[in-house]
């Protein structure tokens, strides 16, 4: 099997140590999580995807969750019925290889097939992300706000993109 044909499945318990790791690995881009609160926010996901052994992994939430994230939150103030791409993580070893676009990709026909329309997101404005900016600009999302969130200490720009069959 090559590696861009890894397949993509659900992230099980039996995962969660290596997402875990990876999360953590990335927690400037993303944000620390202690054991306890990644078993809560994966029971609460409405797609938890992972790429392989853990090469890469995705986590979101529908309107319904019970999620704090201020990010979150700020779509479920705007929006009625949305599906919020928490986070995605590439392990560095296999960047490069279509892993987030495969994931979006998946998550957009499963958000389909449960009646969702638009997929929310955010990226870091500060500090900077410009390659997360130009990978979800090229997959489609515009953005629709900013907020400057913990404090003052992240500031965020809101993506949105329709989604239709």
């Amino acid at each position: 099997m090559t590696q861009a044909r890894l397949p993509i499945d659900r992230v099980s318990p039996q995962d969660e140590s290596a997402v875990l790791a990876l999360n953590n690995g990335h927690a400037a881009e993303l944000s620390w999580l202690e054991p306890e609160r990644l078993s809560f926010l994966l029971a609460e996901a409405f797609y938890a995807r992972r790429i392989g052994a853990l090469e890469a992994f995705i986590m979101t939430f529908d309107q319904d969750a019970r999620y704090d994230s201020p990010n979150f939150l700020w779509f479920r103030e705007r929006y009625p019925r949305f599906v919020y791409v928490d986070r995605v993580v590439v392990a560095g070893e296999a960047r490069g290889r279509g892993h987030a676009r495969r994931l979006y990709k998946d998550l957009f026909d499963h958000a389909l097939r449960a009646g969702q329309t638009i997929v929310t997101c955010e990226v870091n404005a500060e500090p900077p992300n410009p390659a997360s900016d130009a990978f979800h600009a090229a997959l489609g999302f515009v953005e629709v706000g900013d907020a400057v969130i913990h404090g003052g200490k992240k500031a965020v720009r809101y993506y949105s993109r329709q989604i239709t069959g």
